[in-house]
Formats: C-alpha cells, structure tokens, sequence
C-alpha cells in the first residue's frame, strides 16, 4: 500500500511539473515526422498479463515493419525522436500508466509478450511477480550502455544474447532487496543519470548491483526462490 501510494503521489506531481516538456515534446514530434504524437505499444505486465504502454512517438510510421528492439542509429528513428529517446522523455507518458496500475515507479523493465515467450526461463519469471516499472538497476544499465551492445547489424540477437540476460539479473537483485528507501533511492540514481546526460555525458560505470547480478548468471540455480 505504502509503495502504491508513493507511486501515484510522485506520478501525479512529475506529470504536473513535466507537462511544458510534454508539451514541447509533442510540438517536437508533430513537426519532425508525420503520424500520432502517442505511441501505444503492448507489453507484458504483473504476472504476464499485457497492458498498453504509452510513451512519445520516435520512430517514422512508414519505416516499415521490423523487430521491438532498436539498434543503434536505426533508422526508424527520426532525429527529434533520437533526442527524445536519449533524455528518456519519450517515456514520461508512462507515468499515466503508472496512475493507472499498470506500471509503477520503480520495478523490472517491461519486455515485449514475444520476448518473454521465447527467451523467458523460469529464473526469468520471477521479474513478472510485480508490476513493471519506470525505473531499475536492469533499466538504467540498458539506457547507459545498451545502444553499444546491440550495434546495428542484428540488433535483436544480441539484446537476447547480451542485453537482456544482464538486465533480468539486475532486477531481479533489486527484486531480493526490495524496499520503499530502494525505491528511492533508485529513483535519486535516474534523475543523477538523465542530469548526466544533458550535460553530456556519455559513459557510466556498472550500477552497484552488478557483482551480484553476475553471481546469479554463473549460479542461476542459486538464484532461484
């Protein structure tokens, strides 16, 4: 109830703080690149049950049909949509989902329903426990270093082969150790990190939760409940 609470007391004060850059955001996507402002997307929530994720529109609606992963410099992206996607304002429209219930604050980063069924152990399951979220150790390791390890060449291959096992592991530590001053204090770690960005930094050290996170890909039977 406590983290419930957090979750829509923050949600609906950034929402309110946030709404010029919305707002500029969307003049942004209407004059860089035809098409709707908000793209709805399905991806698979608490216990697997799929919801709408709403976030800003950063690729081109006549880019043709490809994979749910990006790459790095795909070309779907328009380059508004680029700046967007680096300051990960494109997602602040998740924050009405986290109004609504779907997603909260702080929990495991959502997947797509064909990447949880085909790449999902059970190990991997066990991030479906609780309602995804905005921000994670699996999350802002994939916004510090993700577009590097994907390329450009098949960039889906090497986010199930690369990314997304380092990821799942990364939340599922914050899974271990979950609590209200974790939560903020993750949430303090993604301001510190999109601050970074806009001054231009472009590298970042491992989240501290990566030693562990590595343990439990040697010994994932360790891992397990």
């Amino acid at each position: 109830m406590a983290k419930r609470l957090l979750d829509v007391g923050l949600a609906a004060l950034a929402l309110i703080v946030l709404a010029p850059v919305l707002a500029l955001a969307a003049v942004g996507i209407r004059l860089s690149s035809p098409g709707p402002i908000i793209y709805r997307g399905r991806l698979a929530g608490r216990h697997g049950a799929l919801f709408t994720m709403y976030k800003l529109r950063t690729m081109r609606v006549d880019s043709g049909r490809g994979g749910p992963i990006t790459g790095e410099r795909d070309e779907r992206v328009f380059p508004f949509g680029r700046l967007l996607r680096r300051l990960k304002i494109d997602e602040l429209p998740q924050l009405v989902n986290v109004l609504r219930g779907d997603m909260s604050l702080v929990g495991p980063r959502p997947q797509h329903p064909d990447i949880v069924r085909r790449y999902y152990t059970p190990l991997y399951m066990e991030t479906l426990r609780v309602r995804p979220g905005l921000a994670s150790p699996g999350s802002l390791y994939d916004s510090a270093c993700g577009e590097p390890i994907l390329g450009s060449a098949d960039p889906e291959h090497a986010y199930v082969e690369r990314l997304l096992p380092v990821v799942l592991a990364l939340d599922l530590v914050y899974l271990r150790h979950a609590s209200l001053r974790y939560d903020l204090a993750i949430i303090g770690r993604t301001v510190a990190y999109l601050a970074a960005v806009l001054l231009g930094r472009r590298t970042f050290p491992d989240p501290p939760e990566m030693a562990a996170a590595l343990q439990s890909l040697r010994a994932p039977e360790a891992a397990l409940p």
